[in-house]
């Protein structure tokens, strides 16, 4: 089982990104998926999350990001997307996917099982 994360770099204050999470060795269309980033010297933190298609993909952002980014799923895909608009410096770190076995949602880390091994965002100001 692996997610693999992609679409991480450089952008400037006010642009855009757009983060994939592939998975392989399993299908996680009926699982909860979220986004965590963690920037230098702090904790990992709750991005964004999505419940499995069948609940509806109910979406949960953190307030930092809400109506900046947006989470999305592909099912045929077995990919999670995050778009990132109108980037901030704060905004910076390693983005980090990950996947319960839960269909569910969760803010927390500590509910998720699988991770992947992270891209790195850096918005300059």
């Amino acid at each position: 089982v692996q997610l693999v994360e992609s679409g991480g770099g450089l952008v400037q204050a006010g642009g855009s990104l757009r983060l994939s999470c592939a998975a392989s060795g399993r299908t996680f269309n009926n699982n909860g998926m979220g986004w965590f980033r963690q920037a230098p010297g702090k904790e990992r933190e709750f991005v964004a999350a999505i419940s499995w298609s069948g609940g509806g993909g109910t979406t949960d952002y953190a307030d930092s990001v809400k109506g900046r980014f947006t989470i999305s799923r592909d099912n045929a895909k077995n990919t999670v997307y995050l778009q990132m608009n109108s980037l901030k410096p704060e905004d910076t770190g390693v983005y980090y996917c990950a996947a319960s076995h839960s269909g569910s949602f969760y803010r927390h880390a500590v509910f998720y099982n699988y991770w992947g091994q992270g891209t790195q965002v850096t918005v300059s100001s």
